[in-house]
């Protein structure tokens, strides 16, 4: 009789490093499973990545054992290790913090590949590609001009910005200097009025 699924779990663990400690242990420990007999097999199946993380989901059955599938690791994380990066652009496209060779490129697409919605190794590309550029990281011969001269239209653009809002603090302070001192406050006129006609009476 085949045994029932009882849960799914994805984590992302460092190649090699699984322990049942936190995270791991936080995420699995309710799940009722052992927690050492997953760390071992996991650091055994990973230990010819050292240094990448590992994307891993683990199927969790009704009788608390366990099966887990590697993946590959994640786009962000590759292009990072191979940028030699510690993190993407804030700033998207409009910034580039690093420049990757194509080479790269379909190295990272032939890693992917299992794991990407592509048939051919090019497809994996354009996707990986489309994963740089959000980052921040150009392809040399490939979008490298391109993402510069975003960046660089980008920049200006933001020079642009900062120049009209320092015009624009300035009329404003101008505007706050040229008003008068003593602004009358309104409904006071009827109090003088009505004190008028009292000294009169």
């Amino acid at each position: 009789m085949a045994k029932e699924i009882v849960k799914k779990i994805k984590l992302e663990i460092q190649a090699g490093k699984a322990t049942p400690a936190p995270p791991v242990g936080t995420v699995l420990g309710p799940a009722g499973i052992n927690l050492q007999e997953f760390c071992t097999k996991f650091n055994d199946a990973t230990k010819d990545k050292m240094g990448d993380v590992v994307p891993c989901e683990i199927t969790i059955f009704d009788d608390r054992t366990f099966d887990f599938v590697l993946k590959t690791p994640p786009a962000g994380f590759l292009l990072k290790k191979v940028a030699k990066i510690n993190k993407g652009s804030s700033k998207g496209a409009n910034e580039v913090v690093a420049t990757i060779s194509e080479a790269d490129l379909r190295s990272i697409a032939e890693t992917k590949l299992p794991d990407l919605n592509a048939y051919t190794v090019e497809e994996a590309m354009n996707i990986i590609e489309g994963t740089a550029r959000n980052m921040g990281i150009a392809v040399a011969g490939r979008t490298d001009k391109e993402l510069q001269e975003q960046a660089k239209e980008a920049l200006e653009e933001e020079k642009e910005m900062a120049k009209r809002e320092a015009e624009l603090e300035a009329m404003e302070e101008e505007a706050k200097a040229e008003m008068p001192v003593d602004v009358p406050v309104i409904g006071d006129e009827d109090k003088d009025k009505e004190n008028e006609e009292e000294n009169e009476n």
